[in-house]
């Protein structure tokens, strides 16, 4: 008797391991707390790390997981599995277009973006915009105040000065006071 093997694509093997690991409780707490996501499967951060790091990095891969815009995992795995290499200025703005929320953009600022050649570019095209953008370039510019510390504060300086969000404000003083730490 031939024994039956499964063949799944990468995209479900990651769909089953999302369902796998699901936590209700977790899920639960993000929907009351107003996640735009339609279905949440309530994997922590760590878990979806793991995930995408057993996943090979795929540009297909990651492009499906981010058009699955309903779900909130397929969203954070997707910077994780990008090629940083085969991801240029034009889909990083594609992609900060569809942001539907601040998680997804501090994971997509911090594991992929703030390790592309145009980050500090991007960064400081994004923080003359509004909204979702605005947040992102913001979160962008934190994640490069390490390695470019003082253009990182000068785009929180003008971000300062235009935005009463509270969240970006706080963000953006937080770039200023790290630039005058690691001055002293």
């Amino acid at each position: 008797m031939e024994q039956q093997t499964n063949q799944y694509n990468p995209m479900q093997i990651i769909k089953r391991r999302f369902f796998a690991m699901r936590n209700g409780v977790v899920a639960d707490v993000l929907r009351r707390g107003g996640s735009p996501y339609r279905i949440i499967f309530g994997l922590n951060l760590p878990q979806i790390v793991e995930i995408a790091s057993s996943t090979e990095s795929s540009r297909d891969l990651a492009e499906a997981l981010w058009a699955n815009d309903t779900t909130r995992e397929s969203r954070l795995a997707a910077p994780m599995i990008m090629p940083r290499e085969d991801f240029p200025i034009e889909d990083a703005r594609r992609w900060v277009s569809t942001i539907l929320d601040r998680e997804t953009a501090d994971i997509l600022c911090h594991r992929l973006l703030r390790h592309t050649p145009y980050a500090r570019e991007l960064a400081r095209e994004l923080s003359k915009l509004d909204g979702m953008a605005l947040y992102t370039g913001i979160r962008l510019a934190a994640n490069l105040v390490y390695t470019h510390t003082d253009e990182a504060a000068e785009i929180a300086s003008d971000v300062l000065s235009k935005s009463p969000d509270q969240q970006i404000g706080q963000i953006a003083r937080q770039i200023i006071e790290e630039k005058e730490f690691l001055k002293a």
